[in-house]
C-alpha cells in the first residue's frame, strides 16, 4: 500500500539541536515493548505503508512543537505515524519537531500501563488534541488502566470525538483508523492491524518467511527441471 499526504514538502530548516532521549521507562511501562517491538508491529507497519523517504513510523522519542531547553509541552508517544514528512530529520533530531516537519503526526497510539494509564486518557488526550493530531488511539491489554480495551479519537473542529468500536465474534474488539485505513483490533489481549482491502492482518514476519520459503522451493523446482531437460 502507498500512503500519500496533501501536505506541502517538509521545510529544510536548520536543526537547532538534537533532542535528548526520554527518561528511562518505569518497569510498569514495558507493556509498549510487549505489544509493539516484540511483536514486530513497527516493522510490519513500515513495510505495509512503504515510502520510507516520506512516511515515518516511530515512537518512544520526544515530540515537541519546537525545541526548547526545558522541552515545554513535550510528549513521547509509544507509536506515531506521519505521512509526507522527512524521516531523516526525525533521526537527526532524535525526535519529532512539529515546526521542522511542517505538520503534526497523523496518528498516535499509547499502550496502557499501570504507571501511565490515567495520563493516557487524561492529560495526553488533551495535549494531542491541542497539537492537532488527527487521530489518537489507545490499547489496553486488560482494560484495567484505560477503562476500555480499545479506544480511538478523531479530531473534529479542534476536539476529539470517539471512533466507533465494534465487538466481533469471540469478544474481539475492532475500530477503523481513517488516517491509516487500517482496522485496529484487540484480540485476546493482543494488538492487531487488519487491512480492510484484504480482510487479513497486514504482512508479518511469518508471512515474509513463508513467501521466502515458497520462492526458494520454486527456485529448487526450476533448477531440477532444468537439469532434467539438459539430461534428456
Amino acid at each position: 500500500m502507498t500512503a500519500t499526504s496533501p501536505h506541502a514538502k517538509t521545510p529544510q530548516s536548520k536543526i537547532p539541536f538534537r533532542l535528548p532521549y526520554p527518561p528511562e521507562r518505569h518497569p510498569d511501562d514495558m507493556t509498549s515493548f510487549d505489544h509493539l517491538s516484540a511483536t514486530g508491529s513497527v516493522h510490519h507497519l513500515i513495510q505495509h505503508f512503504g515510502n520510507p523517504d516520506t512516511t515515518l513510523v516511530a515512537g518512544e522519542r520526544y515530540m515537541v512543537v519546537r525545541p526548547t531547553r526545558r522541552l515545554a509541552g513535550s510528549r513521547y508517544p509509544d507509536l506515531l505515524v506521519a505521512f509526507g514528512v522527512d524521516p531523516a530529520r526525525y533521526k537527526a533530531s532524535n525526535g519529532y519537531i512539529i515546526e521542522d516537519q511542517g505538520k503534526p503526526p497523523d496518528f498516535v497510539l499509547e499502550i496502557a500501563s499501570p504507571h501511565t494509564g490515567h495520563i493516557d486518557v487524561g492529560a495526553k488526550r488533551n495535549d494531542y488534541a491541542t497539537l492537532a493530531i488527527p487521530e489518537y488511539w489507545r490499547f489496553d491489554e486488560t482494560g484495567a488502566y484505560h477503562g476500555s480495551r480499545l479506544a480511538g479519537d478523531r479530531l473534529v473542529a479542534g476536539a476529539y470525538e470517539p471512533r466507533p468500536i465494534e465487538e466481533l465474534e469471540d469478544g474481539v474488539l475492532q475500530g477503523h483508523s481513517a488516517v491509516l485505513d487500517l482496522r485496529l483490533r484487540w484480540n485476546r489481549g493482543q494488538l492487531e492491524w487488519h487491512d480492510p482491502a484484504t480482510g487479513r492482518h497486514i504482512a508479518t514476519f511469518e508471512d515474509e518467511r513463508a513467501a521466502r520459503l515458497q520462492a526458494e522451493a520454486r527456485a529448487r523446482e526450476l533448477e531440477a527441471e532444468l537439469r532434467r531437460l539438459r539430461g534428456a
